[in-house]
């Protein structure tokens, strides 16, 4: 359609005194009020079902666990194998990282920059050809700067290509309970068979935290500058979730956008993968709405201590009348904050046990239930040695228990 302009020029084109006058008169008009801008609403997903009940997860894949009890608190597709473009990074810095404790890397040593390294497209660094660059800012290049250049000059210096890079990739990543992972470089850059699962990077994240305490505190650093380049951490849950510490973004055309991420608070941390997100907006608000759905929803309990008795179970023949039945490590379970009125805690044992008895021998097992609570199930063991009684100390114990009948 042709404006008020084109219109009254093309009619009255002979009389530019009347035009000017209307234009004067419209500037005098005040401005028509515009409407404010409402945020576009936000993508819907598709239900996945909780022991809180359903959430909406717009995710292709999505997963949602507690660090200290491994318990899986929301999945979507979490055992199928996608491209995780950058998030498999994360293997990329668990091999440097673990070559650093070992001391075989240091962290002031300079490594040179090759062609092929400074011709790698994708996300940057900005290192230039012929460069020797200290390993540290070379970290900082991958974990902050996502720079594929600086995946590519580790890669280089510890395996001598990136292809054996991947070779020792896939055989750590073995070593350390990734099931379901194979990589052929060490970017994320597109491969067919280059995949790995939400569940597997949710593993790979917990033992990056729990093997490399020291280093991990990379992952928090917001920002780096190299070569008079500064950039921003592309995590979204750093700026926008009390607590988060790590981990790493990816995004390829086919992957869609992903993170790997993790928070801690109060003592608590939880870990959640995503990927297949349309958008680093659709990103940065679902990571955001499950992290703070995961630390609303569920608490985490603790029932027993490592070596709290939990109760003594009669042992017969043996030189100590009873064994004390412990957790044999701290009992805590990861549960909705709405079961704590509704649990039911029993112990379940066959008694009495026969001597001998040996530590950490499982004994029993705690059962947790209630109404509307799934019941869960924790193994018990013995809190110590009983050894079995000599011949002649056995005799009495022997006829006492058969004339009784027990």
């Amino acid at each position: 359609m042709a404006s008020r302009r084109s219109i009254i020029g093309g009619v009255l084109g002979g009389l530019p005194l009347w035009l000017a006058a209307d234009q004067a008169f419209a500037q005098q008009r005040p401005a028509p009020t515009q409407p404010a801008r409402r945020p576009a609403p936000r993508q819907e997903g598709t239900p996945v079902a909780t022991a809180v009940g359903n959430v909406d997860v717009l995710s292709r894949q999505a997963l949602v666990v507690d660090f200290e009890t491994g318990a899986t608190l929301l999945e979507k597709n979490a055992d199928e194998r996608m491209p995780p473009s950058s998030m498999s990074k994360l293997m990329t810095m668990y091999v440097v990282f673990d070559r650093l404790k070992q001391g075989r890397l240091q962290m002031d040593q300079t490594l040179p920059v090759s062609e092929r390294a400074w011709r790698m497209g994708g996300s940057k660094m900005f290192v230039d050809i012929g460069q020797q660059v200290r390993v540290e800012d070379l970290i900082r290049g991958v974990i902050v700067q996502s720079g594929n250049d600086a995946c590519i000059v580790l890669a280089e210096a510890i395996s001598g290509s990136e292809q054996q890079f991947a070779e020792l990739l896939n055989a750590t990543g073995r070593r350390i309970g990734l099931t379901n992972s194979n990589f052929r470089n060490s970017t994320g850059w597109p491969d067919p068979e280059h995949r790995m699962t939400a569940r597997d990077l949710s593993i790979l994240a917990r033992r990056l935290i729990t093997d490399f305490p020291d280093y991990y505190r990379f992952y928090s650093e917001r920002s780096f500058r190299f070569s008079n380049i500064s950039q921003d951490n592309r995590n979204p849950l750093l700026a926008r979730v009390p607590g988060a510490d790590g981990l790493k973004t990816g995004h390829t055309e086919e992957a869609g956008y992903g993170l790997t991420g993790s928070a801690m608070r109060d003592g608590r941390r939880v870990i959640l993968v995503v990927n297949g997100l349309p958008s680093m907006r659709a990103r940065a608000e679902e990571s955001e709405r499950l992290m703070e759905w995961a630390f609303r929803e569920f608490e985490a309990v603790t029932l027993f201590r490592a070596q709290d008795t939990v109760q003594d179970v009669p042992v017969y023949l043996g030189e100590r009348r009873t064994v004390p039945m412990v957790g044999g490590r701290d009992i805590t379970l990861t549960l909705p904050r709405r079961w704590r009125d509704r649990l039911e805690v029993r112990v379940r044992y066959q008694a009495p046990l026969t001597a001998p008895v040996m530590r950490g021998q499982t004994i029993g097992e705690l059962q947790v239930a209630g109404q509307g609570v799934p019941t869960l199930s924790v193994p018990l063991v013995a809190g110590a040695d009983i050894e079995k009684l000599g011949l002649f100390p056995r005799i009495p114990a022997v006829i006492g228990r058969w004339v009784s009948g027990a």
